[in-house]
C-alpha cells in the first residue's frame, strides 16, 4: 500500500477504540505527500475563481445583440450570481450532510463531476432559463467542495502548518480569477472568436482544467480522521503507517513519538439534532463568531466582485473587453494577501490576524467609497485601492473557512462548515448581487458608495466580533480546539495518563465551551 492511495474497503466496525492517529498526524513534518494534498484538494478553488471571474467579465458580452443568449447584464450579475450562490448554499448543506456520514474522499470526488458537468452544460446554454438553471448547478457542486475539502485539508495538514495552508488554498481562488480574467480578453476579442462562440469557450477551457484536476485528486486518501470515528481503525491505521514509512524514506530519519493517544467510541453517522446541539448548545460564542464572519465576508465578496466589471463599464467607460486587466490586478491582490499574512496565522495568532483583517478591509473600504464619491478616483487608481482592500479581505474571508472548520468537534465538521457557509452567504451572497447589480447598474454614484459603505460596514463589525469571540487554534490539534463527542475518556500523553495542560491532558482539550 502506498501513502497515496487508500486501504483495501472493508466493512465498518463499531466500538471503544484508543488511538494516536491524531498526533501522529500533526507531528509529520512537511513533505511530497502534503504537497499532493494540497494540489489535489486545494486546485479546485482555482477553478471556482475562474468560474465566478469568467461570468463577471463576460457579461457585458453575453449581453449584447448577437451573443446567443437574450438576457441583459444586471440578470447576469444579478439574478444569476444570485443563483449561483444560492447552489452553493444547497449544495453545501446537501454534500455536507453526506460528508460527515459517507466521508470526505468518496464526495470531493462526487461534488467535482457535479460542477464540472454544469460548467460544461453552462457553455452550451441556448435560452436565458438553460443559463440559469446551470449556474444554479454549478454553485451546487462548488459548495459541496467547500464542506468536503475543507474539512479534509484540516484533518490532514500537520496542527503548525493548518492556519497558513488552509488560508492559502482557499486563497488560491484567486489564481483562478487572474486566468479567468485574461483568458476573458482573449476570448471576447472577436476578431478571433464570435460573439456567440468565445464566453462559451471560456466555460469548456475550465471544465478542461478541472478534468486534469480530478485525475489528481484519484490519490488524495481518505481522512483518517473520518475513519476511526466512523469504524475503519485498522484502515485508518495503515494509512498513517504507511504514510510514516513514507516521509521516513524522504527525510532520511525516524519520526519522534506521537504525544499522545484518544479513547473514541465509534459510531457510523451523527443525527442533525446531535450537531445543532453541539454547535448551538454548547459552543453559542463560537457559533455567533462564525455567522459574523461569513456575513461579512460573504457581502463584500459576492456582492462587489460580481459587478466589479460593471462598475469599470459605468462610472468609467472601460470597454468590455479589457475589465479583465482591471480584474486581473485586484486578483492579484487577493492572491497575495494570504500568501503573505498566511503564517502569521500560527505565529501571531488567530485572534490579531482575523479580527485586523477584517477592520483594516473594512476601514478602506470606507476610505474608497468616500474618494469614489468625490470623483477622485480613475480606473487604474480605483484599481488600486481596490488591490490593497482585498490584500487585507482575502486573508480575512480565507480565516473564516478555516475558523469554522476548525473549532467545532470533528463529527460535525463538514456540517458545521456546510451550515455557516450556506447561512452567511445566503445572507450576505444571494441578497448582496441582487441588491449591488441594481445600485451599479443606475450609474447614480451615490447608490455605489452606498454598497460600499454597507460590505464596509460588515466586515467592520466582523472584526470587532472575532477580536472579543475568535478562539486560539494557533498550533493546536483539532482534538485538542474541540474534544470528538465519540471520546470515551481521558487522552494520555506519549501514552501516559495526561496531566493538567499537558498535550494529551483533558485539561487541555477543547479549552471551554465557547
Amino acid at each position: 500500500m502506498t501513502a497515496d492511495s487508500s486501504p483495501a474497503p472493508v466493512p465498518a466496525s463499531t466500538g471503544t477504540v484508543t488511538t494516536a492517529v491524531p498526533a501522529r498526524l500533526d507531528r509529520l513534518p512537511w513533505s511530497r505527500w502534503h504537497w499532493m494534498i494540497v494540489i489535489g484538494l486545494g486546485t479546485v478553488w482555482i477553478l471556482d475563481g475562474l468560474e465566478v471571474t469568467i461570468v463577471g467579465n463576460v457579461a457585458g458580452r453575453i449581453a449584447e445583440e448577437g451573443s446567443g443568449l437574450d438576457i441583459s447584464a444586471a440578470q447576469i450579475t444579478g439574478m444569476a450570481a444570485a443563483l449561483y450562490v444560492a447552489g452553493a448554499c444547497s449544495g453545501a448543506l446537501f454534500f455536507g450532510w453526506l460528508t460527515d456520514r459517507y466521508g470526505r474522499k468518496k464526495l470531493f470526488m462526487a461534488t467535482l463531476v457535479v460542477y464540472l458537468a454544469a460548467t460544461a452544460l453552462t457553455a452550451l446554454s441556448f435560452e436565458t432559463w438553460w443559463f440559469f438553471l446551470f449556474r444554479f448547478l454549478t454553485g451546487f457542486g462548488i459548495g459541496g467542495e467547500y464542506a468536503a475539502i475543507n474539512s479534509a485539508i484540516d484533518e490532514l495538514i500537520p496542527s503548525q502548518y493548518r492556519g497558513r495552508v488552509d488560508l492559502i488554498i482557499n486563497g488560491s481562488y484567486w489564481l483562478g480569477a487572474i486566468g479567468g480574467s485574461l483568458l476573458s480578453i482573449v476570448m471576447l476579442d472577436t476578431a478571433i472568436f464570435p460573439k456567440d462562440l468565445g464566453w462559451r469557450l471560456s466555460f469548456a477551457l475550465g471544465v478542461v482544467l478541472g478534468l486534469v484536476i480530478l485525475l489528481v485528486r484519484r490519490h488524495v486518501p481518505e481522512s483518517p480522521r473520518w475513519q476511526f470515528i466512523h469504524g475503519y481503525g485498522e484502515q485508518a491505521d495503515g494509512l498513517v503507517t504507511s504514510v510514516e514509512k513514507e516521509i521516513e524514506r524522504e527525510k532520511g530519519e525516524k519520526l519522534p513519538p506521537p504525544a499522545g493517544e484518544i479513547t473514541i467510541h465509534q459510531r457510523k453517522s451523527i443525527g442533525f439534532g446531535l450537531i445543532a446541539r453541539t454547535v448551538f448548545g454548547k459552543y453559542p460564542r463560537r457559533a455567533v463568531l462564525g455567522l459574523s464572519l461569513f456575513i461579512g465576508q460573504a457581502f463584500l465578496y459576492n456582492a462587489i466582485t460580481f459587478g466589479f466589471g460593471t462598475i469599470l463599464i459605468t462610472f468609467f467607460d472601460v470597454p468590455t473587453g479589457r475589465t479583465g486587466y482591471y480584474f486581473a490586478v485586484i486578483a492579484a491582490g487577493n492572491f497575495l494577501g494570504p500568501l503573505l499574512l498566511g503564517k502569521l496565522f500560527d505565529t501571531v495568532g488567530r485572534r490579531i490576524m482575523i479580527s485586523s483583517t477584517y477592520l483594516l478591509s473594512g476601514v478602506l473600504l470606507f476610505g474608497t467609497a468616500w474618494l469614489f464619491d468625490r470623483g477622485s478616483l480613475t480606473a487604474t487608481t480605483m484599481t488600486a485601492c481596490w488591490c490593497v482592500v482585498l490584500f487585507f479581505a482575502s486573508a480575512g474571508a480565507s480565516s473564516a473557512y478555516l475558523t469554522v472548520s476548525e473549532v467545532f468537534p470533528m463529527e460535525t465538521r463538514a456540517m458545521a462548515i456546510a451550515f455557516f457557509y450556506a447561512l452567511g452567504t445566503a445572507a450576505g451572497g444571494i441578497s448582496g448581487p441582487i441588491l449591488f447589480a441594481d445600485l451599479t447598474e443606475s450609474g447614480v454614484v451615490g447608490d455605489t458608495v452606498l454598497a460600499f459603505q454597507i460590505g464596509a460596514g460588515l466586515m467592520c463589525a466582523a472584526g470587532i466580533v472575532a477580536a472579543f469571540l475568535a478562539v486560539k487554534a494557533e498550533r493546536r490539534s483539532l482534538e485538542d480546539i474541540a474534544e470528538p463527542l465519540s471520546v470515551a475518556g481521558a487522552r494520555t500523553a506519549a501514552g501516559t495518563p495526561g496531566t493538567p495542560g499537558s498535550p494529551g491532558s483533558p485539561g487541555a482539550s477543547g479549552a471551554a465551551a465557547v
